[in-house]
């Protein structure tokens, strides 16, 4: 009994340790079992966030790792605006003049037989011909001008290009022919292919993602003023019709054009090109824009390269970005060219439609720029813009639906899908440069957003035929067939502060 009461007591404490021995290497092996479950679900959700839909940025939080004073940034930004955004805004303007004014000279002194088809005997095939070829250089020489602007820096090559669109916009006013309108129309493409993009591109430079929605509407509203102001022009030009034996349309070329080359040589001698080279700034300013800015924007520094290059064009979830500004790019060219024309189908004519295609513009104005500052404040872009997709294919519509003589009601629509095309711009510019990293990235996608609009544009060039007057049903029809193609949930964003390229 007392042996074995003594291995009993023996065995006790053994069986003690066996048992606490065991539950250890349980727990052990219950705690890498939830680890490696966890790995494992971690990695499925991994694997379906990257297999889902392809969502762009919504917005970043760029200062989450560096302490910045906000006092001395809004200072600082405040400064950039006064000095940037002014040259930005002219540029566009008479870029965006010079561009568009061909349809203004297409109906201009329509009553006395003095329009630019009467003048040179083009017809109206001719006449769309001569703004499909714009666009083909616009299209083809894009993505080249924005990385010679990064080999020749912003103001020597922007400037170059001012220069020459003037000039040859002011040459269209001693046209003849159709041949010879052909060929200046063509050169003014690629002079003015490379300007909106390399001024999307200009901004990564200076301005952090989340405040670059607010400066592209600021010069691209511009756009929308172009619109106003150059019915407006259009209207006092059409006064001095037969002025020292030339048309209306032949002055308005010139005086639209010559301020073009002004401005271009101004941009050579004082358009700032880098911030750490800007003289303006000083050295403490300097240092808080590189700090601010961080990895999230293109440097004055940086060299392009192949290896950024090819991740750009490969990259398949910008390429669902360029989709959505191709559809966008219909209504823009369309209104663009032929807003006169369509002003004159609801029964305004001569003088008088050149002076109604100011509202639709004003008003886009307005709304584009707010917009622009909404998308910024709150961080958001596809929602915004996927609203305007929303309202503008609706407007166009009702407008194909609606009878040819309810002209009050189709020119109120035709203000409301010109605001919801042109407001959509700002936020997709500053949205694909949100979505990328370093310097060769920002020139080559910004370039590609814009490319790929030339395709929606030449489409936009025969959509408004002479044959559909008053009603248009086939041009409102396409339009909005083309911002319901590009509204999809892809646009319409998640809101995740993430970058995805």
């Amino acid at each position: 009994m007392a042996a074995s009461s003594s291995s009993q007591k023996a065995w006790f404490p053994m069986h003690t340790r066996l048992v606490r021995i065991g539950l250890n290497y349980r727990r052990k092996f219950k705690v890498g079992f939830l680890a490696v479950k966890m790995s494992t679900e971690s990695f499925q959700q991994q694997q379906h966030h990257e297999k889902r839909d392809v969502k762009l940025l919504e917005h970043v939080d760029e200062t989450q790792y560096v302490h910045i004073d906000p006092v001395a940034e809004r200072r600082l930004v405040r400064k950039l605006d006064i000095r940037l955004m002014p040259f930005t805004a002219l540029i566009y303007l008479l870029c965006y003049i010079d561009r568009s004014n061909i349809g203004n000279a297409k109906i201009l002194n329509s009553t006395t037989h003095d329009t630019l088809l009467d003048s040179t005997g083009l017809t109206t095939y001719e006449y769309t011909i001569a703004l499909q070829l714009f666009l083909v250089t616009y299209t083809l020489f894009d993505a080249p001008s924005n990385l010679a602007l990064k080999i020749f820096k912003p103001n020597t090559w922007l400037g170059f290009l001012i220069i020459g669109f003037g000039a040859i916009s002011a040459a269209i006013g001693g046209t003849k022919n159709y041949a010879t309108v052909a060929v200046l129309r063509t050169l003014l493409g690629a002079f003015e292919a490379g300007v909106f993009s390399g001024m999307i591109f200009f901004m990564s430079f200076w301005y952090k993602p989340s405040e670059r929605a607010t400066r592209i509407a600021i010069f691209l509203c511009s756009a929308t003023l172009a619109g106003a102001f150059g019915g407006a022009i259009a209207f006092g030009v059409g006064h001095i019709n037969r002025a020292h034996g030339l048309e209306g349309w032949r002055w308005l070329f010139i005086i639209e054009g010559v301020p073009s080359v002004a401005l271009g040589f101004f941009m050579i001698f004082f358009l700032p090109n880098y911030p750490e080279n800007a003289k303006w700034l000083s050295e403490e300013e300097k240092e808080l824009e590189v700090r601010r800015l961080g990895a999230n924007s293109s440097h004055g520094g940086a060299k392009l390269n192949w290896p950024d290059a090819k991740a750009t064009l490969l990259d398949g979830r910008l390429w669902f970005h360029y989709f959505a500004y191709l559809c966008l790019g219909v209504g823009v060219s369309s209104l663009s060219l032929f807003t006169p024309t369509i002003v004159a189908g609801l029964g305004y004519h001569d003088l008088q439609a050149q002076l109604f295609t100011v509202p639709p513009y004003a008003v886009a104005y307005v709304i584009t720029l707010g917009l622009g500052i909404l998308s910024d404040r709150y961080k958001v872009r596809g929602l915004i813009a996927g609203t305007c997709f929303a309202i503008g294919s609706v407007s166009f519509i009702v407008q194909a639906a609606l009878p040819g003589t309810a002209y009050s009601a189709r020119y109120g629509l035709l203000v409301v899908s010109t605001t919801s095309v042109f407001g959509g711009l700002p936020l997709l510019c500053a949205w694909v440069s949100d979505n990328v990293l370093n310097t060769t990235s920002g020139s080559l996608a910004s370039a590609l957003n814009i490319t790929f609009t030339g395709p929606g544009q030449i489409i936009g060039v025969w959509i408004y035929r002479s044959q559909d007057s008053p009603a248009f049903r086939l041009g409102h029809g396409v339009n909005a067939g083309f911002l319901a193609l590009g509204l999809n949930k892809k646009l319409i964003g998640t809101s995740e502060p993430r970058w995805i390229a």
